[in-house]
């Protein structure tokens, strides 16, 4: 009877135990589930930020490369600006420039017609004037030129006359002249020389021929055209020394005077 009893006992003991596990397992399972529920939602809603995060990011790469875009188009609608104005600036500039070049022109013209009008001529007149004056001119440089001559002319019968009136006297030649040998003629021993009438060479001018500060013969001129000269070697020196390039100065320079 107490066996019986005790057993009982035991299996009372052993559903109360049982009944306690149930509710603590039952618990658990409960708060097991209510996590996973937590964790679904949780991950859902990770889930659905994580898709706006990537639709607000798609959405803002699209906006920055709509932006670049605008900001390339912008700089080079700038530069193109930029360049249309440096353009606009140049034309102005260059207008500026003309209209004073124009206002300049205007200006003169004006005081030349006051200047025309000063004169009391017309314009026949005064075409006639300056046709006149023109032709005065040409009178007058002609007039130089003949005198030019004239006076060359007269150096030389003035050279002519001092050798019959003192033949010992020495024909003098500008003391600044310098010429170099173009032609040397050991066949008719005559040399060629690049002086003439036009650096004021003298018949009967005495020139040193040197080659490099040494003195290698003595010419005399015997002929002068405008820019060129004839001279024979003197005696005491030959012309088989003297070779083309050498130069020449005045044997006997003229004094100051």
């Amino acid at each position: 009877m107490l066996s019986r009893i005790a057993l009982i006992v035991a299996i009372l003991a052993g559903l109360a135990v049982g009944g306690l596990n149930f509710v603590k397992v039952k618990e658990r399972i409960t708060t097991l589930q209510a996590e996973r529920d937590k964790e679904k939602s949780d991950k859902e809603a990770a889930q659905k930020e994580l898709a706006s995060t990537k639709s607000t990011l798609k959405k803002t790469s699209d906006e920055l490369a709509q932006t670049k875009a605008t900001l390339k188009s912008t700089e080079e609608e700038k530069e193109k600006a930029v360049a249309e104005a440096n353009t606009q600036k140049g034309r102005a500039d260059k207008l500026t420039d003309d209209l004073a070049k124009t206002r300049k022109d205007r200006d003169d013209a004006q005081a030349e017609l006051e200047a025309y009008r000063l004169t009391g001529l017309n314009p026949e007149q005064i075409v006639k004037q300056r046709n006149s004056f023109k032709s005065l001119e040409d009178a007058l440089a002609g007039a130089k030129d003949e005198n030019r001559l004239l006076g060359r002319r007269v150096e030389r019968i003035s050279t002519e006359l001092a050798r019959y009136t003192n033949p010992d006297r020495p024909v003098y030649l500008p003391s600044d002249l310098t010429g170099k040998v173009l032609i040397a003629d050991p066949k008719w021993n005559f040399v060629v020389l690049n002086i003439g009438e036009d650096q004021r060479v003298k018949e009967y001018g005495e020139l040193l021929v040197n080659r490099n500060g040494k003195l290698v013969a003595k010419v005399i001129v015997r002929s002068i055209q405008k820019d060129r000269s004839i001279a024979n070697v003197m005696p005491g020196w030959q012309l088989t020394d003297i070779i083309e390039g050498d130069q020449v100065i005045p044997a006997h320079p003229q004094p100051p005077s």
